[in-house]
Formats: C-alpha cells, structure tokens, sequence
C-alpha cells in the first residue's frame, strides 16, 4: 500500500478518518470541512474546502493528498476531513474563521485542567 494512504490513518484521533468514528459509513447528509495541516508542526493551514456526504470528503482528502508536490509531503502538509455545520461551497476563509472562532469557543468553555501535585 501506498505510503502516502497509510499516513491518512495516522492523523490524531480528532479527525473523522481514525479509528472509532461516530458517524455512520453512508454518512450523505453531513456537511465536511477538509482541513489541511502540518503533521510535524502541527501548523494549521486552513480549510481548503465543504463538502456534503463523507463519501465525497474521503474522495476530497484523497484528492489533495495525491495532489502534494514532494516537497510538501517531505515538509509534513496533509489533509483530514471533519463534520461541520457549515454549507458546502462555503468559502475557504471564511470557513477558516468560522472554524478557528469555534475551536477557541470550545477552549474558553473547557473546565480548567487540573494542577498535578508533581508539577509544584
């Protein structure tokens, strides 16, 4: 198998193409952001495009991931899909926004972490 696919199964765990997914495999309903990423830095680079039905977001992530030069595959850009509540054909930016508005919501909403008692 190619090596390229098998890094699609190593994505973290927050992304919809692990193991253990909620949404069912003729998920056609859904709306999905395709969200490209730096593996090594974790850099974010966006969402590059909404899709509807995760057939068509595995197809999308494959798509770009086929599509990187070797340059940025060696610098660790990949893609992974995640549902949303955004409109498919919603522009990259601004789903970009929308999307990086929602993850800090979700963080200022989290329950502080605990201090561990080592860390004194």
């Amino acid at each position: 198998m190619d090596d390229r696919l098998l890094l699609l199964y190593r994505i973290p765990t927050f992304c919809l193409l692990s193991e253990g997914t909620h949404v069912s495999l003729n998920d056609s309903s859904s709306f999905y952001a395709i969200v490209r990423y730096n593996s090594r830095t974790y850099r974010p680079g966006g969402v590059v495009l909404v899709v509807k039905g995760k057939q068509q977001a595995e197809s999308a992530v494959k798509q770009f991931q086929e599509a990187l030069s070797s340059s940025e595959y060696q610098e660790g850009w990949r893609y992974f899909f995640e549902k949303t509540s955004l409109k498919a054909g919603t522009d990259p930016a601004e789903a970009t926004n929308l999307r990086q508005a929602e993850l800090e919501s979700r963080e200022t909403k989290a329950p502080p972490e605990e201090k561990n008692s080592a860390d004194d």
